[in-house]
């Protein structure tokens, strides 16, 4: 579950919006409309870099558990029979 955005950083994000239509696009958009355009991207687009984002935590935490598994063999005492 995603932390809910403080009033701040979400803050931050309308004016980054506003920054980038002004100086990529030429257009200067209030914040409302800059609101509109995080809501879309964090309805719409933000679950595929979350889920992307938890993949790759997946493959570096069975990275990391299969090192460990290692490690714990390479402790193993042999016992002769």
């Amino acid at each position: 579950m995603m932390k809910k955005l403080t009033k701040e950083m979400e803050a931050y994000i309308i004016g980054e919006i506003q920054s980038f239509f002004l100086q990529e696009r030429d257009e200067e958009i209030g914040e409302l409309a800059a609101h509109q355009v995080f809501e879309f991207f964090k309805e719409k687009i933000g679950p595929l870099f979350y889920n992307q984002a938890l993949s790759d935590a997946k493959i570096i935490v069975e990275q990391k558990m299969l090192s460990i598994e290692e490690d714990l063999y390479s402790l193993e005492k042999r016992i002769k029979l």
